[in-house]
């Protein structure tokens, strides 16, 4: 089975706390690798993993070459979840050339004064370009409804509004997938616990992230309903285990690879004129 078949969330989808501990992909999962202990199981996942990513980065040279299609990578997940540690597993080794990094905090007060997308859209891919968004537009409608932000009616007409903007990219050349990396609460009590054990990671502590852990339950049902909502063909959503940090980057690897893999891309053929051509 195609990972994006597996991890693909659908309009119906629950999310379900045991999920997030699930290993679907990997080595643990052969029956071959029965006698493996869980540290050789994640070395080898490790080791697949960087192998993807060497696929995937031929996969973006020819995307980047050609320069005809783009492609839309939105992680989004609960503090401590990955989003950072995801990308700098599957693209560190590749060309920065083809390939942008956004990370959305909170909105200025210039974006405040414009409608939510319009800080969005300036930052999607250009032609022959992977964008990677870390949190997007969707936290207009996940920490604006679980903080009373905006009412119900008002989330509806924002969902409406993201589905006909990711129609649009697509129908513009724009190739997208939507990742919910998904945690449990107890792995994220554990994560932020070691953050504040280790003195030199406490600079990613943020204490806003104990007050926004108090909405636990708000958060999951808001990314529920946000998953029902806009997950479409064209903008797909994919839910992730992710209290396995290796099972977390193998899949997200997969997904990436099974969905360039898809686009068909190849190198431009060579000008006839060019082929005799010599350099004096």
């Amino acid at each position: 089975m195609k990972a994006r078949t597996q991890f693909r969330a659908g309009k119906g989808y629950a999310l379900d706390e045991d999920f997030a501990g699930k290993r679907l992909l990997g080595a643990a999962t052969k029956a071959a690798n029965k006698k493996l202990t869980a540290a050789q199981c994640k070395a080898l996942d490790r080791e697949e993993t960087v192998a993807l990513t060497a696929q995937i980065a031929e996969c973006q040279s020819m995307l980047y070459a050609q320069r005809k299609k783009k492609v839309l990578l939105v992680l989004q997940g609960m503090d401590t979840s990955g989003k950072d540690g995801t990308v700098k597993a599957i693209f560190s080794n590749i060309n920065p050339m083809g390939i942008r990094a956004v990370a959305f905090k909170g909105p200025t007060d210039i974006e405040l004064a414009h409608d939510y997308l319009w800080r969005v859209h300036q930052h999607v891919p250009v032609k022959g370009e992977i964008a990677i968004f870390n949190r997007s537009h969707y936290e207009d409608v996940l920490i604006t409804r679980v903080q009373d932000m905006i009412d119900k009616p008002e989330c509806q007409r924002r969902y409406a509004q993201i589905r006909d903007f990711e129609r649009m990219l697509s129908e513009t050349g724009t190739v997208i997938l939507k990742i919910f990396l998904h945690i449990s609460k107890d792995e994220q009590r554990g994560r932020l616990q070691e953050r504040l054990d280790d003195p030199d990671r406490q600079w990613k502590f943020d204490p806003n992230d104990i007050a926004q852990r108090k909405k636990w339950d708000g958060y999951q049902r808001v990314y529920e309903t946000a998953i029902r909502e806009t997950d479409a063909d064209h903008a797909p959503w994919y839910v992730v285990p992710s209290n396995s940090k290796t099972q977390r980057n193998l899949v997200v690897a997969t997904l990436l690879l099974e969905t360039l893999q898809g686009m068909k891309l190849a190198y431009p053929p060579p000008d006839p004129k060019l082929s005799s051509f010599k350099v004096e």
